[in-house]
């Protein structure tokens, strides 16, 4: 076992607020309990739920670090009492309970995957945060099959990116939405049948003519509710992973009853241990394979220091971005 510092250099919220509020600090590098690994960070990923915990608005778990981040890859430096799978030198990307923002994190070691082959280390670290949420709940929750219609919006997001090139993988007939017909562009590139600017046309139409979208990942929410509900396929099923638009709306319920629908949704931070290991283990298992035969690639839009997260939070809530946006720590 390595000696490590006392100290780490890391980004910290100061006070809940905008980007500005992300400021390097020295805090103490954390230890490992029992089943975790320390990582000696080389990328951490940017999350829009960094955002929200920034501006006050996503609390840690309890037993969290109060510092965002929650994916990254890099270097195990130090394993706790029953590691059995990782060793110090092993190179991975991993989804964090946060901490991501500085030199170390501590994860379960579940929580870890290798870093695939052929992949930068920046890339790897685009890997974790999105590869869990799209397969847990395309798959494992929203049960997409070859042959479906799925329809995922803000298609050139890191979740949009990342779930486009997973549906088309696993055979599904792919719909996505964006802001622009550039970004559709991106969307049909990565392997989507049909893009809609949401600027200039409706979804709902689009969708309604194929016969409806068997399942919708969808993280806008208020007034998109009702619309995708609309967009639905008889037995469609909606998965909702954030509100962007606010989870409030006034349903008529009684059409959920006569089409069948089903409308489900999950957060994966603060589902347990056991559960990010059996959604770990799955990602391995089917998307891995994808990432080795070149059915899935990253998309990565911009890398910044990480003393210059808040330019990072600037560019993600800008929504110009296209991919995913990381934080260079190890130089």
């Amino acid at each position: 076992m390595m000696t490590l510092s006392h100290s780490m250099l890391a980004v910290e919220i100061s006070s809940p607020g905008g980007p500005d509020v992300l400021l390097p600090c020295s805090v103490p590098v954390p230890v490992p309990g029992h089943g975790q690994i320390i990582i000696r960070i080389a990328y951490a990923g940017v999350n829009r739920p960094d955002a929200l915990q920034r501006a006050g608005a996503y609390a840690p778990p309890p037993s969290a670090s109060p510092l965002p981040g929650l994916e990254c890859s890099g270097t195990v430096v130090e394993v706790g009492p029953g590691v059995s799978r990782w060793q110090i030198g092993d190179r991975v990307c991993a989804l964090l309970p946060g901490g991501g923002y500085a030199e170390y994190a501590v994860t379960h070691e579940a929580h870890a995957l290798p870093v695939p082959p052929g992949l930068s280390m920046a890339e790897a670290a685009c890997l974790p945060e999105t590869c869990f949420t799209v397969w847990s709940n395309i798959v494992m929750r929203g049960g997409l099959q070859a042959g479906e219609r799925f329809l995922v919006h803000g298609g050139t997001s890191g979740i949009g990116t990342t779930a486009i090139q997973i549906a088309a993988a696993l055979g599904a007939r792919v719909f996505a939405t964006a802001g622009s017909d550039d970004k559709c562009q991106v969307c049909r590139d990565l392997g989507a049948e049909v893009a809609v600017n949401y600027r200039s046309d409706d979804f709902v139409p689009v969708l309604q003519a194929q016969g409806g979208a068997n399942l919708i990942l969808d993280m806008v929410g208020g007034p998109y509710i009702e619309r995708n509900i609309k967009a639905l396929a008889d037995d469609g099923r909606l998965v909702q992973i954030a509100f962007l638009q606010g989870p409030k709306v006034t349903l008529n319920f009684a059409e959920l009853m006569m089409r069948r629908l089903t409308l489900t949704g999950s957060t994966l931070r603060p589902q347990s241990d056991l559960a990010k290991a059996r959604i770990a283990k799955a990602v391995e298992t089917h998307v891995w394979p994808m990432i080795a035969r070149g059915a899935f690639r990253v998309v990565m839009d911009s890398e910044f220091p990480l003393t210059e997260a808040a330019a990072a939070h600037w560019r993600i809530e800008a929504e110009g971005h296209v991919g995913k946006i990381v934080l260079k720590v190890e130089e």
